[in-house]
C-alpha cells in the first residue's frame, strides 16, 4: 500500500481522535523538537528476511541503499555536531549494505554510542558472517530483533525456523563477548507483540526474557526494548486482513499517555533516509513524511539550528508511541 493511501486509511478511522486534536487538548501540542541526540541513519531496505510486522515492508527483493556519499555526508555532521551521543544504524538488514563496514570504522573513534540494528539471523550467512568480528572489534552496540523468548511466536512473525537461528546467531555473539556481566559489548533485544496487542510492561517481560534465555538456551543479554508495532508497513496490511485495525488503533488511543507524549523519540531524534532525506522518525520515514515547517528537508541542506527547533510531524500512527508506558526505539518512555 501507498505511503499516501496509508496515511489516508488512518486517517478514515472514526473510532479515534485525530492526534493532533488529542495533543491539543492535554497542552501538547505543537510537538516541538529539542535538539539532535540521536542520529538514526536507515541504510537501506534491502533484507534477507520478509517479517509479517515489518514497518519498512523490507525484504530480499529490495534495491533501496544508501550510497558512500549519503554516508560521508552523515559523517561530517557526525565529526561537526559533538551533541550527537548516539549514532543508530537500521534498515532493512543494515549488513547488507556495501558501505557498511567503511563507515562503521570511521564512526567508532569518535567515541560515540555506535548502535546497529540487526535481524541477527543474517550473521549466519558466510557472506555477512564477518560483522560479528567487526562489531565486537568496534564496540557496536547490537540491537537484535526477537519479537518473544517463545518459539512458535517468533516463527510466527519472522518465519519458520527464525527462533532456532536467532539463538544460533547470538550463540556466536555471547562467544565473542557479548551480553555478558562486565563486558563492554552491549546486547539488547526488541520485543514486538504478535498479534494486535499492545506490549506488556518492560521490565516484567525482560524478567522473564532472561530467565527462559538463560535457563533454556545458555544465552546472556543485557537489556529488553518494548515496542508497540506502529500501524503501517506490513504490521497495517495484518490488521486490515484480520479485521483489527479498528479495535487496535481504539486500543492505542485508548492508552495515550500525556506524560509519553513528553518523550517521544522524535523530539531528541533526526532520522536519515537512504536517500538522504530527513524526518523525525523511521516510522514517518516509511510513510514519506520528511520534515516541514520551512526546515530543509535534505541533509544537502542541513541546518541545524531549525532542525533543533522544528515542529514535528504528526497523524495517526503516533499514538503507538504514546500509548501505555510509551515507545520508543530505545525502548519503554516511563
Amino acid at each position: 500500500m501507498k505511503p499516501q493511501d496509508q496515511l489516508q486509511v488512518l486517517r478514515n478511522v472514526e473510532e479515534i481522535d485525530h492526534f493532533a486534536d488529542r495533543l491539543e487538548s492535554v497542552g501538547k501540542s505543537p510537538l516541538r523538537a529539542t535538539g539532535i541526540d540521536i542520529l538514526q541513519i536507515n541504510v537501506g531496505k534491502q533484507c534477507n528476511m520478509s517479517c509479517k510486522h515489518c514497518h519498512v515492508e523490507a525484504g530480499p527483493s529490495r534495491t533501496e541503499s544508501m550510497s558512500k556519499e549519503v554516508f560521508e555526508k552523515c559523517l561530517a555532521i557526525i565529526k561537526e555536531r559533538s551533541e550527537i551521543s548516539t549514532i543508530d544504524i537500521t534498515g532493512g538488514a543494515p549488513e547488507m549494505n556495501p558501505h557498511l563496514p567503511w563507515f562503521i570504522k570511521e564512526v567508532a573513534p569518535l567515541h560515540r554510542r555506535l548502535i546497529v540494528r540487526t535481524n541477527l539471523i543474517i550473521l549466519l550467512d558466510p557472506q555477512y558472517s564477518h560483522f560479528v568480528d567487526l562489531y565486537a572489534d568496534n564496540s557496536v552496540e547490537i540491537v537484535a530483533s526477537l519479537p518473544d523468548y517463545k518459539k512458535d511466536k517468533t516463527d510466527r512473525q519472522r518465519g519458520t525456523e527464525s527462533f532456532e537461528n536467532s539463538l544460533a546467531a547470538l550463540s556466536l555473539l555471547n562467544k565473542r563477548g557479548y551480553g555478558h556481566p562486565g563486558s563492554n559489548l552491549i546486547l539488547n533485544f526488541v520485543h514486538n507483540p504478535v498479534g494486535a496487542f499492545l506490549s506488556g510492561s518492560q521490565s516484567a517481560l525482560e524478567f522473564e526474557y532472561k530467565k527462559v534465555f538463560k535457563d533454556q538456551h545458555g544465552i546472556l543479554f543485557n537489556n529488553l526494548f518494548c515496542l508497540n508495532n506502529c500501524p503501517i508497513g506490513r504490521y497495517l496490511d495484518f490488521l486490515i486482513k484480520t479485521d483489527n485495525l479498528n479495535d487496535y488503533l481504539s486500543d492505542l488511543a485508548n492508552a495515550f499517555n500525556p506524560a509519553a507524549a513528553n518523550n517521544v523519540m522524535c523530539r531528541s531524534t533526526l532520522s536519515v533516509g537512504w536517500d538522504g532525506k530527513l524526518y523525525d522518525c523511521d516510522f514517518n520515514q516509511m510513510l514519506e513524511l520528511t520534515i516541514n515547517h520551512g526546515t530543509p528537508s535534505h541533509i544537502d541542506q542541513f541546518d541545524l539550528e531549525k532542525i533543533n527547533n522544528r515542529e514535528i510531524i504528526i497523524h495517526n500512527h503516533c499514538y503507538s508511541c504514546t500509548a501505555g508506558s510509551g515507545s520508543s526505539c530505545q525502548g519503554s518512555l516511563d
